[in-house]
């Protein structure tokens, strides 16, 4: 595989082998985060799970001190009154059988679906479109809900939804390069606190194994393990 020159440049400023701290990781990430447009700063953990066992699927929500630092485009399903609190909240779109039917005509165009628990029966025939994609609304994640204004502002204020793949891999984004060093490092240690909290008692051996940050188009950036659990103390 070629890599364009500014990789081969970012890739020459890191050591592929060395764990980083914590500390001096945000600030490679930052370094290497030199494409023309804001780059996403992206977490990536190994963890010691088996996701094909339903006691050990890690899934999740985390509320980002600073958020991501992304526009979020949320759409609410929901009836009666409903509708208005989630726009009175902010929501980008809402509706039920109008938004239903331009979705199995083949819109996506948002960023997470909220829905309230009485619409979740009409919904469910959109799960074939909606599940590969990551937005089918969920009880575990906080999007099915009576509470859609609280929701609609929690997603909006970097509220982010994480869950291992099948090689039991986390991999989300936690912020903008953008941002302050400071604020990335709070941003990742609130997403591992909550991490590390849902480690499950079934899993044998060493839960977090690996660790690694990168901006969107650089290369990954290996972060030491016990730095990152000496700054959550």
């Amino acid at each position: 595989m070629k890599h364009s020159r500014r990789y081969t440049d970012n890739v020459a400023k890191i050591d592929r082998i060395k764990e980083y701290e914590l500390d001096d990781a945000v600030v490679k990430v930052k370094e290497t985060a030199n494409a023309k447009f804001d780059e996403s700063v992206e977490i990536a953990l190994n963890l010691g799970v088996d996701p094909r066992r339903a006691d050990q699927m890690i899934r999740g929500t985390v509320a980002l001190p600073h958020g991501t630092g992304k526009s979020i485009r949320v759409l609410v399903f929901a009836k009666g009154p409903k509708q208005e609190e989630a726009r009175e909240a902010g929501a980008d779109h809402v509706g039920l059988e109008d938004y239903m039917e331009k979705i199995q005509a083949g819109w996506t165009d948002v960023d997470a679906i909220i829905a309230t628990p009485d619409v979740m029966a009409t919904i469910s025939k959109l799960g074939r479109v909606l599940g590969p994609r990551g937005l089918m609304p969920n009880p575990k994640s906080g999007t099915v809900t009576f509470e859609v204004g609280q929701a609609v502002k929690e997603v909006k204020a970097g509220r982010i939804d994480f869950r291992t793949d099948k090689y039991g891999i986390l991999h989300v984004a936690i912020g903008k390069a953008s941002f302050e060093t400071v604020k990335i490092k709070e941003n990742l240690l609130e997403f591992m606190r909550v991490v590390m909290r849902m480690k499950p008692t079934t899993a044998k051996g060493l839960y977090l194994k690996n660790v690694s940050l990168s901006s969107t188009l650089g290369p990954g950036i290996k972060v030491s393990k016990q730095s990152i659990t000496n700054a959550m103390k």
